[in-house]
């Protein structure tokens, strides 16, 4: 239950700090946009790891397979896609493609195993799923 509760929050965040970073951007320009939300978040993660027991930091070099490292990468060009689309499609039509896109490439990536995932079984009903949300892509523009 409380993984529903999470992603319901994670999704309404997601689109409230769309509009923000849309609107930000207006008054500055998308890199700055994009670089106040990444040291925004770099400070509060920071503040967070010195109240949350402050685990050894090198650990992170650690990790086997480094491209896992180039999460803030795509998290800079995450935040720029949005702030584009937002302000391209409004932030109804984009958080509805970008949802659409992140469920077919999620569940590419069980179906295939990839980046240490456990492979997941083909099903049918997922794609339906897919397609039954793809369509209604379709009826929300109508």
């Amino acid at each position: 239950m409380w993984g529903i509760i999470i992603a319901l929050i994670s999704g309404a965040l997601m689109s409230i700090q769309g509009v923000f970073n849309t609107e930000v951007t207006k008054s500055s320009s998308l890199w700055v946009a994009n670089s106040w939300v990444q040291l925004t978040a770099l400070i509060v993660c920071v503040g967070a790891w010195f109240f949350t027991g402050r685990q050894n930091i090198t650990g992170i070099f650690q990790i086997d397979h480094k491209y896992m490292l180039l999460g803030g990468v795509i998290g800079a060009f995450i935040t720029l896609t949005v702030i584009k689309s937002m302000d391209a499609l409004g932030p109804a039509q984009a958080v509805l493609l970008i949802v659409v896109s992140q469920i077919a490439v999620a569940y590419l990536i069980e179906v295939f195993g990839m980046f240490g995932v456990e492979k997941a079984a083909f099903a049918w009903s997922k794609v339906l799923g897919l397609a039954l949300a793809i369509s209604g892509i379709f009826i929300f523009q109508r």
